[in-house]
């Protein structure tokens, strides 16, 4: 049994269907209602990390999980403290391998390490996954693409290769699945650098037309973003996408090593999900 937190999220969404795919007994945990469509190998857990307790159902019998923890875990009390909490009862519940989601900015040094510190010392065998932004970060501008065709966004021509949620989900289930991931930290990419005006014109491309592109002050784009996610979060994204370091800019091997095929494109990434912004 394998237990995926964050399982109604874009990456965890793929991994459980990945992971069902594959033959395996998957515990999906969610804060809210489960999404839509029921699978027999997949049981529903309704639980939050900042509450270690609550998830001591879904590490019955299981021997591997996927830990995703978000800007809000952090917010609401979340630490190394709190998820070594999670990981002691991981183990007790049988589980011997966890692959914890995490990011590139703390291999930069703009995030804080002690996440990662909670996995590395818990006694698990564990694989750190390092994302760059997510190319599903762009579902944010779906409402003006479909109602006015314009997108808007600080920092037009800063370029950073984006990485599609689904390559982070198949490395994820590589390493929940096949020996010699233990001990491993992946830095996820995308196979290109690109800029949120490149981006805008991919979404236009997938739609048929072309979408506007608006460029924000960095004051604006920070107001939007601390209406939905906390002001360190905030801050810490937009030093990035301003002002990103070689490494951010850089582009990793990690995923074509660990999948054995090159990473996903922006454009693929728009056309696949082309429908959101029609």
């Amino acid at each position: 049994m394998i237990v995926v937190t964050g399982a109604t999220g874009n990456v965890g969404r793929t991994l459980v269907r990945t992971l069902v795919e594959a033959g395996e007994r998957v515990t999906a945990v969610s804060r809210g209602v489960p999404a839509e469509g029921t699978h027999p190998d997949v049981r529903h857990v309704r639980a939050d990390l900042t509450q270690p307790g609550s998830l001591r159902p879904a590490f019955d019998g299981a021997t591997a999980l996927f830990l995703l923890t978000s800007g809000d875990f952090t917010a609401h009390g979340g630490n190394g403290t709190v998820l070594g909490e999670v990981l002691d009862l991981a183990r007790a519940g049988g589980v011997e391998r966890v692959v914890l989601l995490s990011s590139q900015g703390v291999g930069t040094g703009r995030h804080n390490p002690e996440l990662e510190e909670a996995v590395t010392r818990s006694g698990l065998e564990w694989t750190v996954l390092r994302p760059g932004g997510f190319a599903s970060n762009s579902y944010a501008w779906a409402g003006t693409v479909r109602g006015r065709r314009m997108a808007a966004a600080p920092f037009a021509d800063v370029a950073l290769p984006v990485i599609d949620p689904d390559d982070i989900a198949g490395v994820a289930a590589a390493a929940l699945l096949e020996a010699g991931h233990g001990g491993r930290t992946y830095v996820l990419t995308g196979p290109a650098a690109v800029t949120p005006r490149q981006q805008v014109a991919a979404i236009g491309d997938a739609v048929g037309e072309p979408v506007r592109f608006v460029e924000l002050s960095r004051d604006e784009a920070r107001a939007g973003m601390t209406a939905f996610m906390p002001e360190v979060i905030a801050d810490a994204t937009l030093a990035i996408l301003g002002s990103p370091t070689a490494d951010e800019q850089r582009v990793s091997p990690d995923v074509e090593r660990v999948l054995g095929r090159t990473a996903g494109s922006f454009a693929d990434w728009a056309a696949r999900n082309a429908a959101a912004f029609e």
